[in-house]
């Protein structure tokens, strides 16, 4: 990076500081788009048999982590590592201080709506909706697209503002006909957990609003991330009443997965400082020993809750924001520093167009159901189907790309 690149002030003094715009880096859209293919090829594990159960998630309840249990927190923690730098887009475009909080709300509830519509979908019955299952994916997916779709200026206006309004009443019609659950337990839409995408949503709400308040202040932002992190361990030691708990969504009240995302606005804003004065040895030092002590905790943290996804542990906070800032730092030197940056091409719209990369296994699903397409059972076992599987990943992002190519960009 430019030596002389502005970056956001490690600021200790309290004062009101804006965060002046920084050049963008490669680092963090490669790490987003890894973190999505890694997550599209967990997701599809499903489908096969015969395969080592580390790579998919832990039983609730079990003390430990498989692969596929690092790929969520590293979206949360990476959501933060992006605020800083979105965050500082944004006034060099003249947002106001309420444009930008208009600005986080809206993309929370864009990502609230996608994730019930989703995680509705996980428990839909068929017979009691009237409608085949392989239908409900792909039509709330092209609804999304509709919607946050940016269309292109060429366009009359007219053709856009009906495409939306299709769609919202699709989705409108959707939740109303919606039934799901067991037959002896119907029941109509509704939030359930949120799915991934709410989960990520309530997190970013919290996050951008800090950081956006915050104004570059380092010890707003250390506050909030440490606040998360204490109120990780106090709500897993039950020690704040539940009905006080049960009135804020638990992806905030549970402290850990908001702890993740400020956890990325916290390792952005150390980044930046030290960017900016292109003292790239001491961030790495730095970081280096951030990590160190995520570990620490994570290992004191363990003996009392466990190390689990499903239990959202504060180990597990700990353990899965160093892994996040180790693979950050290993991929900045590559990509930033080493100029290596067209390594990543192959999976670069994974990072450049991650929610759209997000919807196109859902889409691809629902075509296969369609079209009543399954695999042989040689190519859902074992190795054999683990190749399947992450070739099935990248097709997803090549699809991306394709879309991409043809005029289809989501905007938040």
């Amino acid at each position: 990076m430019n030596k002389n690149s502005d970056s956001a002030i490690s600021n200790t003094s309290g004062k009101d500081h804006s965060f002046p715009v920084t050049q963008r880096i490669a680092t963090i859209d490669i790490l987003r788009a890894l973190t999505m293919v890694l997550m599209i090829f967990v997701n599809d594990l499903w489908s096969l048999k015969d395969i080592p159960a580390w790579l998919g998630h832990m039983e609730r309840g079990v003390d430990g982590i498989g692969l596929a249990d690092v790929v969520f927190p590293a979206f949360l923690f990476i959501v933060g590592l992006s605020l800083p730098y979105a965050i500082a887009n944004r006034l060099k475009k003249g947002d106001s201080l309420w444009q930008l909080v208009q600005h986080v709300v809206i993309r929370t509830i864009a990502l609230l709506v996608m994730g019930v519509f989703l995680v509705n979908g996980e428990t839909f019955n068929a017979a009691a909706t009237g409608m085949p299952r392989y239908l409900w994916n792909p039509l709330i997916c092209i609804s999304f697209i509709l919607i946050w779709n940016t269309y292109p200026d060429s366009w009359n206006k007219y053709i856009s503002y009906a495409a939306r309004a299709v769609a919202i009443v699709t989705l409108l019609i959707l939740a109303i006909i919606y039934r799901g659950g067991p037959a002896d337990n119907i029941y109509r839409f509704s939030p359930q957990w949120w799915g991934i995408l709410g989960l990520i949503g309530w997190a970013y709400l919290v996050s951008g609003l800090i950081t956006v308040f915050a104004k570059g202040n380092f010890l707003v932002i250390l506050g909030g991330w440490a606040f998360f992190c204490i109120l990780s361990m106090v709500a897993k030691a039950h020690l704040i009443p539940r009905e006080i708990l049960s009135v804020v969504p638990g992806a905030i009240s549970g402290g850990t997965l908001t702890g993740l995302t400020m956890g990325g606005v916290l390792t952005s804003v150390i980044f930046r400082h030290f960017i900016r004065k292109g003292e790239n040895l001491r961030m790495t030092l730095v970081l280096l020993g951030f990590s160190a002590l995520l570990i620490l905790f994570s290992i004191l943290t363990r003996p009392y809750w466990g190390l689990a996804k499903l239990g959202a542990t504060p180990a597990w906070l700990f353990l899965c924001s160093a892994f996040t800032i180790l693979t950050f730092v290993a991929i900045y030197w590559v990509a930033d520093v080493g100029k290596k940056s067209k390594w990543f091409d192959i999976i670069k719209p994974a990072g450049t167009a991650t929610i759209l990369c997000y919807l196109v296994p859902y889409l691809v699903y629902g075509i296969r159901n369609i079209l009543h397409i399954s695999l042989p059972e040689t190519l859902r076992t074992g190795g054999v189907g683990l190749v399947k599987t992450f070739l099935f990943a990248i097709l997803c992002v090549a699809i991306t790309g394709l879309l991409i190519r043809v005029g289809v960009r989501m905007k938040l």
